[in-house]
C-alpha cells in the first residue's frame, strides 16, 4: 500500500548553525524535500570594502570560529594575489602546515562528536561519556593536541594572530619544532585506535553520482593550498574562473545561495578530494583507506566521514615530514614581518584582482578582492564550501527518500539527518550577502 510520511526536523543538531529539514511523501510519492536554510544573511563582504588587505585576514577568520585559519589562509591568499605578491617557499610550507592542523581539529570534532554518535545509536556524545568514556577522552585530548599545535604555529587556533599579508609576523623557534614534533607524534597512537574504531562502525549504504570538485595540480603534493579548480566530470580551470564552476542561484527556501556546476549539483569536501586525489595521499593514508574500503571514485555521501578520517592520517604524517624538513634544514628568521613590512621595507600595493582558492575543511572556499591602488578593498566575494554543498545535500535527500520507505518514520528522519551531518556543514558561513538589483 503507497505510504504517505511527513519529516518536519526543525533545528537539525549537531551541525553549526540553523537548518530544517522537510521532506512529505503522499501515497508513496514524494513531494516535498528540502533543506530550509533559515539563518540571517551575514555582511562580511560589506564589512570588507574600504578595508585594507592587510587588515582582511583578520575580519574574515570570524567568518568562521571552526575554519578560522582557512578563511584565514583564502583571505591572505586572494590579497596577495591581488596585488602580484609572491610569498616565499618557508611561507608557503608553513602555511600548509597550519591548514593541516585545522582539518586535522575539525575533522576529528566531527568524526568523534558529531557522526559518531549516531553510528552507536544515541543522541548526543554526553551517553557517550558512560558506555565509551576512553572513545571521549581521546576525541578531547587530539583536539586539544591540535589546537596546543596551532598556538605554537600562529598564536592560537580560533582567529590566528601571526600569518598575514607577506609571511608571518612570528616564525617558530627551534623548541617550537620540537614541541609540535612532539605534540604530533603522541598523536600517532590516538589515530591508530582512531582508524580501529572506525573500522568498526557501519555507514549507510547509499549511491549517488554526482560531479566533485576540489583543487588539483600536477605535483607530488596533496593539494590544498594551491592548484587549479577541477572536478570528476573533466573540468579543469584556473582559480581566477571560480564563477565558471560555481554558478550560484538563489532557491526560496534557502538564505544560502546554491551553486551547480556541469550538473545539478556538485560535492565539495573531503570525499571530493580523495575522488580527485587519492594518489597523492600519504602511504599511511592510503593504507588506511584501503583497511576501511575507499576507494575513487566513491559515490556514497555518508563517507565523507571516512574520507575525513582518511584525510587526517594524511594531514598527521605530512605535518610531521614538513615540520622535520624544518628542523634539518632550519628556519630563514630573516622572512619574519611586522604588518605592511618586511626586510625590504613596505610590501607595495597595486591597483588589481586576486583569487584565493584554499582547501578546508569542508571543501573549497574561495576569497576575490577587487583592490584599489591603496590597498583598500572596493569589492569582495566569498563562495563558502557549505553554500557548494546545499543543491548536492537536497539531490542526495531526493534520491534517499524513496529508497528507505519501508521503514519506519523516526527511522527515515534519523537517515536524512544523518546524510545533512555527514557533509559536516557550517551554515552560518554559507549565508552570506546577496546582491540585489531593484527594477522600477
Amino acid at each position: 500500500m503507497p505510504k504517505n510520511v511527513k519529516v518536519n526536523v526543525e533545528y537539525l543538531t549537531r551541525v553549526e548553525g540553523h537548518g530544517n529539514i522537510v521532506v512529505n511523501v503522499k501515497e508513496g510519492r514524494l513531494e516535498e524535500c528540502r533543506l530550509e536554510i533559515i539563518e540571517p544573511p551575514r555582511f562580511f563582504e560589506g564589512m570588507l570594502l574600504g578595508r585594507s588587505i592587510f587588515e582582511a585576514q583578520h575580519i574574515t577568520s570570524r567568518i568562521c570560529g571552526i575554519c578560522a585559519c582557512g578563511h584565514t589562509l583564502a583571505s591572505i591568499q586572494a590579497a596577495e594575489d591581488a596585488i602580484g605578491f609572491t610569498p616565499s617557499r618557508q611561507t608557503i610550507e608553513l602555511r600548509r602546515l597550519l591548514l593541516h592542523l585545522e582539518n586535522l581539529d575539525s575533522h576529528l570534532l566531527h568524526i568523534y562528536l558529531l557522526v559518531a554518535p549516531d553510528l552507536l545509536g544515541v543522541k548526543s556524545f554526553v551517553p557517550l561519556i558512560n558506555t565509551h568514556n576512553q572513545v571521549v577522552r581521546r576525541a578531547l585530548r587530539m583536539k586539544k593536541f591540535c589546537n596546543d599545535a596551532c598556538d605554537i604555529l600562529v598564536g592560537r587556533h580560533i582567529h590566528p594572530i601571526s600569518s598575514i599579508v607577506g609571511g608571518f609576523t612570528k616564525l617558530p623557534r627551534d623548541k617550537d619544532l620540537d614541541s609540535m614534533l612532539d605534540i604530533l607524534g603522541k598523536m600517532r597512537t590516538d589515530m591508530e585506535e582512531t582508524v580501529s574504531l572506525a573500522a568498526t562502525l557501519k555507514f549507510p549504504e547509499f549511491q549517488r553520482e554526482t560531479e566533485y570538485v576540489a583543487l588539483v595540480n600536477d605535483s607530488g603534493e596533496y593539494p590544498m593550498l594551491h592548484g587549479d579548480v577541477g572536478s570528476t566530470d573533466g573540468l579543469r580551470i584556473n582559480k581566477k574562473e571560480y564563477r565558471k564552476i560555481t554558478n550560484e542561484f538563489v532557491v526560496p527556501h534557502s538564505t544560502a545561495k546554491h551553486a551547480k556546476a556541469s550538473r545539478m549539483s556538485y560535492m565539495v569536501g573531503a570525499l571530493a578530494r580523495v575522488n580527485l586525489n587519492y594518489d597523492k595521499l600519504h602511504p599511511k593514508a592510503k593504507k588506511v583507506a584501503e583497511a576501511v574500503g575507499l576507494k575513487p571514485i566513491c559515490s556514497n555521501s555518508f563517507l565523507n566521514t571516512v574520507a575525513q578520517l582518511v584525510e587526517c592520517v594524511h594531514s598527521l604524517e605530512d605535518s610531521i615530514v614538513i615540520l622535520e624538513s624544518f628542523k634539518e634544514k632550519g628556519i630563514n628568521y630573516d622572512e619574519q614581518i611586522v604588518v605592511g613590512l618586511n626586510e625590504k621595507g613596505t610590501i607595495p600595493v597595486k591597483a588589481g584582482k586576486g583569487v584565493g582558492a584554499v582547501e578546508v575543511p569542508r571543501g573549497i572556499l574561495f576569497h576575490n578582492y577587487e583592490v584599489d591602488d591603496k590597498g583598500k578593498i572596493v569589492n569582495a566575494n566569498c563562495v563558502i564550501p557549505t553554500g557548494q554543498n546545499l543543491n548536492n545535500i537536497e539531490h542526495d535527500m531526493r534520491k534517499l527518500v524513496p529508497e528507505v520507505l519501508d521503514k519506519t518514520e523516526e527511522e527515515i528522519t534519523l537517515l536524512m539527518e544523518m546524510l545533512v551531518r555527514a557533509y559536516d556543514p557550517c551554515i552560518s558561513c554559507s549565508a552570506h550577502f546577496l546582491n540585489v538589483k531593484y527594477k522600477r
